[in-house]
Formats: C-alpha cells, structure tokens, sequence
C-alpha cells in the first residue's frame, strides 16, 4: 500500500509539473498585453509614458525572457508565493483565500446533497424495479443530465427571482453572518449543481445495484431468510458503491468546474468567477495559480478515490 501510495504521489508530481508546463506557456500565446488592458480599464492609455509602462513590466517579471519568468514562477510557488496579480494589485494567495471558502461552501453542499439523493434514488429505483419509482427515477435523470447548466440557472431566476419573487438572483452572504439569506441565496446555484450529479449518480447506483443483486452471495442470503433490511445493507449496498467512488473523485473536480458557470451566472464571489474575470483581464498570475490549486486539489481527490477502493472491496490488492 505504501508503495502505491508513494508511485502515486511521485506520478501526481510530474502531472503537476507538466500543468505548470502548459498553463505557462499556452496562456502567453493568446494575444494581448495584460498591462495594457488593465492601464485601458484604470486610466487614459495615452498619459503613461513609455519608462513608466517600462517599470511597471519590470515590477511583474514581464521584460525577462519567458524562460526565466517560468523559473522563478515555480521558484516562487515552491517559497508559498503565488504571485502579485496584475488586475486586483494583491497577492493572489490572499486573494484566494478570500474566495475559496465561497466556492468550497457552495461546491460541497451541492456535493454532498448529489451524494445522498443520487445514491438513495438509484438504490430505490433499483430494488423497485419495472415500477412507477424506477420510471420515475429514470426520466428525472435523463432529464437532469440532458439539461444546460447555464440555461437552468437563467430559467430559475426568471421563474423564482424574477417572476415569483421567492428567492435572491445574485449575490453571496455568508451563512455566519445571516443564515437565512445565505440559504436564500444558496438554492438555485446548489441546485444547478446538483442535478447533473444527481442524476449521475442515481443512474450509475442504479446500474450497479441491478449487477450486485445478481451475484451468487447475493442469492445465498435471500435463500437464508434474511430481511431485505439485512441483504441490502450489508451484502448490496456496500458492493454496489464502488463506481458511485469513482463518480465521487470526478465530482470533485466538478467543485470547481460547475463553479465557473455557477458563479457567473449568479454573481458568486468565488474562484470560478475570479477565474474567468481574470482570463477577460489576461491577469497571468491568477490563471496560472488557480488552475495549479484546481489541478492539485484533483490529483489528492483520485489518490483519495483510488485508495478507498479496497476498504468497500477487500478483492482488490494495491501490489
């Protein structure tokens, strides 16, 4: 196990090199200046004069040839420093910090509430098979999968914000500061997250439940008498969660990729939104750093997924 584990870390070290690699080189062959755009948008163009844009490309590293500037980009990220962002003029750790815990806030409550509905509607649908509860089950996740987030989220708020007027269609509050109106707030963006996991999750519970049911043991404990209590919890369900495992690992990485469109679309001040306002901006340093987090973060989440495999199947050895 150790062993795996330590392969498995020294591999999650070259992929984390070679993101470094892409995300470096690929973001600095888009066309554009980030200094300019961001004088553009803060002042007159025209007034700042050519020593004046001179130091300033020499503050952020942008006059050194593009090798160098990778070199001490990683020399940098291995002192803890991400960066001085070239839009915000702040240190971009800080920044994140900042906007993490909102995305990690709405990305895990919409997580954990795909882990449990998908799982339970699969599992229902499953042993309520050829029913209205499976039908049901079934069009609801095809319908959920089938669906564009983005065009869900306007759908909603035209119908409960707008329309309705129950719920807020913008804005983020903290849940330590009014409870009540982060709820509020918090609905339809966790919903629009929510429902692709859910439905696929429930189809892939549903799947695997329908093959577990027809192993041998499986079969020996009806033949037992056991309830059906005792023959799903401890023979089926446990049997059944691996690949809901392997769909755990993908959703994380889904945190952060549904966020983008999320966060967007309801002016969420997390790290999707300052991911894409800082692609706009072309701010180097910020895209750079947040997808290197993004790409970490995944890499942990399948080391986490892989290892887990052999506490829910004890057939699997990691030799």
């Amino acid at each position: 196990m150790l062993s795996y584990i330590a392969r498995r870390l020294l591999w999650g070290l070259v992929i984390i090199w070679l993101v470094t690699l892409i995300v470096f080189f690929a973001i600095r062959l888009l066309p554009g200046d980030p200094l300019l755009i961001f004088i553009a948008q803060s002042q007159d163009l025209g007034q700042m004069t050519q020593e004046q844009l001179y130091a300033l490309r020499e503050q952020y590293g942008l006059n050194d040839p593009i090798i160098v500037q990778y070199v001490n980009w990683v020399a940098d990220l291995m002192r803890g420093d991400l960066g001085l962002s070239i839009t915000y003029r702040e240190n971009v750790g800080e920044l994140m910090l900042e906007r993490l815990p909102v995305t990690l806030h709405l990305g895990l409550t919409g997580f954990f509430i795909s882990l449990t509905l998908g799982t339970l509607a699969g599992l229902i649908a499953a042993l309520r098979r050829g029913t209205w509860i499976d039908t049901l089950v079934t069009v609801v996740s095809y319908t959920g999968i089938a669906i564009p987030v983005f065009w869900l989220g306007y759908l909603l708020i035209l119908f409960f914000g707008l329309k309705l007027g129950w719920l807020p269609i913008a804005g983020y509050t903290s849940p330590f500061d009014d409870f009540w109106l982060s709820t509020k707030q918090l609905v339809m963006p966790v919903f629009c997250m929510c429902l692709p996991g859910i439905a696929g999750m429930a189809r892939q519970m549903r799947s695997s439940v329908l093959e577990v049911s027809k192993q041998d043991y499986v079969r020996t404990a009806w033949s037992k008498g056991l309830t059906e209590k005792a023959v799903v919890v401890r023979h089926i369900l446990k049997n059944s969660l691996i690949p809901i495992i392997t769909l755990l690992g993908m959703s994380i990485g889904g945190i952060f990729g549904g966020s983008v469109l999320v966060e967007n679309i309801f002016a969420i001040p997390g790290m999707g939104r300052l991911l894409v306002q800082s692609i706009l901006g072309q701010d180097y340093v910020i895209i750079q750093a947040s997808t290197l987090i993004m790409a970490l973060i995944i890499i942990l989440s399948n080391l986490f997924v892989d290892i887990s495999y052999g506490w829910f199947d004890p057939r699997i050895r990691y030799d």
